[in-house]
């Protein structure tokens, strides 16, 4: 096999998303491996400021054009089909967002190679790229082998740390002007923004997540309490979030965000798969229910079988209780 590995930039309004920084790291393992280059393929429209922070490829192929300003799925695909079809790049990685989730699929279809969509680990064996991918919401795990080139990767979020693949230099830039853009009859309206006043919760250090098992919407408070006093802020799975008791803004998992946070509480919440890949990366997550056999101790740090509405008041108070010892002791 032979060719350039390539990262295919993950950007939303002009800003390189976490994604495309853990894919550039797991490629640039990947091109060493292989004694090929990585590219970075950025496209988009005035992309100057983005460039200077993908110093660890090797060079950056830099499309630029008023019809891929904004994230739609066959237009960007159409590109960089194109692009390989011309350039033949060994592998071509594409990290799996809501604004790149298409994009593996439609590239494949229209080059008529391979796409492993849903992977946590991509490498070299006996000459043969293999891709370990999650199937199935993450019930099954899978090893795909593939000798096509190019064969196309879908990866899934935290395949490697985000500072890993994170540099403060830009690489050699090319800029592509001769290149194919299909118009397109479909137009993105408005982007949904989070509720005025709301918090990011990707970059809170403290998070109490809530599941199935908070009970009712009145049960939230018990939550934001513990929360509040950790100085951090409450999220939750999707079922609690479809039944609006908490914005969409603090939905952690695949269809919401991923987070990192110092510390994670899963507070009532089973583990389903879509979930835990949105905190999987977690520095320390305690797991809470009353479920001895619930998912989410198996990624659990350490974990607490008991009702969520005994736990939660009695650490809320042992932590208040902790601090107002602390501050008579230097009074």
């Amino acid at each position: 096999m032979s060719g350039n590995i390539w990262v295919v930039a993950a950007l939303c309004r002009g800003r390189l998303l976490d994604a495309t920084y853990e894919a550039v790291a797991l490629g640039r393992e990947l091109a060493e491996n292989l004694g090929t280059k990585l590219e970075v393929l950025l496209l988009g429209h005035e992309l100057k400021d983005v460039l200077g922070t993908l110093g660890i490829a090797d060079a950056v192929l830099c499309v630029e054009h008023a019809a891929l300003a904004d994230p739609v799925p066959e237009v960007h695909a159409h590109v960089v089909a194109r692009l390989a079809g011309t350039r033949h790049p060994q592998a071509i990685l594409v990290p799996q967002t809501n604004v790149t989730w298409e994009l593996g699929s439609l590239v494949a279809g229209e080059l008529g190679v391979p796409y492993v969509n849903s992977c946590t680990e991509l490498r070299m064996v006996e000459q043969t790229l293999e891709a370990h991918t999650v199937l199935y919401g993450g019930k099954v795990e899978a090893i795909v082998r593939t000798k096509h080139a190019p064969s196309i990767f879908g990866l899934v979020s935290g395949v490697r740390a985000v500072e890993k693949g994170y540099a403060d230099h830009a690489p050699a830039t090319e800029r592509i002007t001769e290149v194919d853009v299909q118009p397109t009859s479909v137009q993105l309206r408005r982007y949904l923004e989070p509720e005025a006043g709301d918090i990011d919760i990707s970059k809170e250090e403290v998070l109490v997540g809530v599941g199935r098992g908070i009970e009712t919407r009145d049960n939230l408070e018990v939550s934001k309490e513990l929360a509040d006093v950790l100085g951090g802020a409450i999220c939750g799975s999707r079922p609690v979030i479809d039944q609006g008791w908490l914005p969409l803004s603090r939905q952690v998992g695949k269809s919401g965000a991923t987070v990192k946070p110092k510390l994670y509480i899963a507070a009532g919440i089973s583990g389903a798969p879509e979930h835990v890949e949105g905190m999987k990366g977690s520095g320390l997550i305690i797991a809470i229910n009353s479920d001895p056999q619930a998912p989410i101790f198996q990624v659990a740090h350490y974990g607490i079988v008991a009702k969520l509405l005994d736990v939660l008041p009695a650490l809320t108070e042992a932590i208040r209780s902790r601090s107002r010892r602390g501050m008579k002791q230097y009074a």
